[in-house]
């Protein structure tokens, strides 16, 4: 499973730890803007079919200690979100910004010859689904209104959304549509908005949810 082989990488010594032990692997530098979402996207499709490369992702703003060793040990300048592909320890490829696209990640991958698949002990790169679960229980059973749900819903995806599945990103964005673009007309709207169908998009949501949570446990 690609959940098997997306690990983070919270501080240098994780970093120097991950290069040690997986010298032919990736490094995925993650922000929170919808470049990430996007260059990760593409990432995570590309390495279904590359069993034997590790992906390392540095969330850069609560890690940047572990952002900077990479870019003094690699020599390469930061960028957010990046690419940066080893072999044998080096950094043998880099792709930035939009332009992390199938195509060039295809590239980068071609410089490393294909090996053994690998399973890491130590999975973790993607959060559970757990916190989104239990909001919309909160929500559907009562506990909280729709103006809670909107807030802890929404502030919740935004700072975590940029690393979730491209699945899992589809579903969550079932309820309000895209974040960025949804508060931002929250505040323009004072809470106007019309969320007469907001239940029914939460439930549906809700079970998808479920369903993810227990194909991944």
């Amino acid at each position: 499973m690609l959940n098997d082989r997306v690990v983070l990488l919270s501080s240098p010594e994780a970093v120097e730890a991950f290069l040690g032990r997986f010298p032919s692997s990736v490094i995925f530098k993650a922000g929170t803007c919808h470049k990430t979402m996007q260059g990760f996207g593409v990432l995570e499709e590309q390495l279904g079919d590359r069993e034997d490369l590790m992906c390392g992702v540095i969330r850069v703003v609560e890690s940047r200690p572990a952002s900077n060793l990479v870019a003094d040990r690699t020599g390469i300048r930061h960028e957010s979100p990046q690419v940066i592909v080893f072999h044998d320890g080096e950094p043998v490829f880099e792709a930035n910004n939009w332009g992390i696209t199938p195509d060039v990640v295809s590239e980068g991958f071609a410089r490393v010859p294909v090996g053994a698949a690998v399973v890491s002990q130590e999975a973790g790169g993607r959060a559970s689904l757990r916190p989104y679960l239990d909001v919309l229980e909160q929500y559907l059973t009562g506990v909280i209104d729709d103006r809670q749900f909107e807030a802890m819903y929404t502030t919740m995806f935004r700072d975590d959304h940029a690393l979730r599945s491209r699945t899992e990103v589809e579903v969550l964005n079932s309820i309000f549509g895209d974040v960025d673009q949804h508060l931002q007309m929250h505040l323009m709207m004072a809470g106007k908005a019309d969320t007469s169908a907001l239940r029914q998009r939460a439930q549906s949501a809700y079970d998808q949810l479920k369903e993810l949570a227990q194909a991944t446990a």
